[in-house]
């Protein structure tokens, strides 16, 4: 049976997040997104893990948690953490994050006990180790040989694998000796797997889309669809692992343009370039005369050793969506997604034909149209054909995905409730 997986998100005890996510409002977000299985999110963080064991059990021992007081177990939770890696490699200070999953509670705890000895994982939900990825990834492998570990959002300029400002050029001058144990990589926001097929040692790699959310609205806006017999952590460890085709049938992108670093770019002086440009400006924004911030576009252009459209032979399928929320919000000429009237529209949609992602991508749009509006159902079936006006982020800045021309939007007809 196909099921959404998000694999990486945040509590509320990490830096910048909302203090809403708790799981309680997690395991309610998931059934109106659509996400079958979840990330807890920081269980290395005290306090989130008390509340994980707290308010979680396994479900007949399958590595996969859900709510103690909830009858319904379609909503799971796979335990996770981001772990920040700051250390010297190579001559060079490297930043990078990695996502740890864990394949129950008694190993999660043991790699807790151990960080907590040499390291302050109480400052921060996603915690700052003065450790190496090969030494990370020993540490998990002597706990339980299933502990699964990957790089984060593999090209962010600052804090990735691939980064521009601190990374590495190859996963193997990043894990060394360690570098058989990663089955997987996280595209991260400002990636599609399109980008990454250019790079030919990620082939081997299972490629994973996860929402990194911050916030509830955010969960499920990159995920992965698994076609699962039983539902277990072991299912979905030899599905990774052995990057298994027919499991993993396809993944949920953001669009690329949408992310913070797709472009270069220097935020302080409003300035985004493409590659080509900053190229011919050397690297150095105009205004400030300062370095730019080289975005992931560039970053992929310099490690890549294919053209740009290679298609692999052997690939997972995916599809790029935008929330339901920023659709309606576009549609009713509403600047803020959070709004009392997009919300109110967004749950009536949901109450009344299905979660998001089976509106975003299953609905019919009569029935769509039938609990909203012509213009927020046009507005869906814009994404799906891929018809968006794009405006990339760059530095730190969002991009901008636009569905209408500013005069197609009109205002909420609300007898069409």
């Amino acid at each position: 049976m196909e099921k959404v997986l998000d694999l990486h998100i945040h509590s509320k005890y990490s830096r910048a997040c909302s203090h809403k996510i708790n799981l309680f409002n997690i395991d309610e977000t998931c059934r109106m997104k659509g996400v079958d299985i979840v990330a807890s999110g920081d269980f290395t963080y005290p306090e989130w893990f008390k509340h994980i064991k707290e308010n979680l059990e396994e479900v007949n021992n399958f590595g996969l948690y859900k709510l103690k007081k909830s009858e319904d177990e379609s909503i799971k939770f796979i335990l996770s953490t981001e772990l920040a890696l700051i250390y010297k490699d190579g001559g060079k200070a490297r930043r990078i994050h990695i996502m740890v999953n864990a394949p129950n509670l008694e190993a999660a705890e043991e790699l807790n006990k151990h960080l907590d000895k040499h390291y302050n994982i109480r400052s921060d939900g996603r915690p700052i180790l003065g450790m190496s990825a090969p030494n990370l990834v020993k540490l998990c492998l002597k706990i339980h040989p299933k502990f699964l570990i990957y790089p984060a959002h593999i090209w962010t300029p600052w804090f990735a694998v691939f980064g521009s400002k601190s990374g590495f050029d190859s996963m193997e001058e990043c894990f060394h000796d360690q570098v058989e144990y990663i089955y997987a990589y996280e595209t991260g926001l400002s990636s599609d797997p399109e980008m990454n097929w250019r790079v030919s040692e990620l082939d081997k790699l299972t490629t994973l889309s996860n929402s990194d959310a911050h916030s509830l609205p955010n969960i499920g806006r990159e995920a992965n669809i698994m076609n699962l017999e039983v539902e277990t952590y072991e299912e979905i460890y030899e599905t990774i692992k052995n990057k298994d085709l027919n499991k993993l049938k396809r993944t949920i992108e953001f669009y690329p343009e949408e992310g913070m670093y797709h472009y270069d770019g220097h935020r302080t002086c409003n300035i985004s370039l493409k590659p080509s440009e900053a190229k011919k400006n050397k690297g150095i924004c105009p205004v400030s005369k300062k370095p730019l911030t080289i975005g992931v576009l560039n970053r992929v252009e310099e490690l890549a050793d294919r053209p740009e459209g290679f298609i692999p032979k052997k690939y997972t399928p995916f599809i790029k969506l935008v929330g339901l929320d920023k659709i309606i919000a576009e549609s009713l000429n509403i600047k803020s997604r959070s709004s009392k009237k997009v919300l109110s529209q967004y749950n009536f949609l949901v109450e009344n034909v299905g979660n998001e992602l089976f509106i975003l991508t299953k609905a019919d749009k009569s029935l769509i149209e039938k609990y909203s509006s012509k213009i927020i159902a046009d507005g869906v079936e814009r994404v799906r054909k891929g018809e968006v006006i794009i405006k990339p982020g760059f530095d730190g800045e969002y991009g901008q995905i636009k569905i209408f021309n500013d005069d197609e939007k009109g205002p909420f007809q609300k007898n069409l409730f």
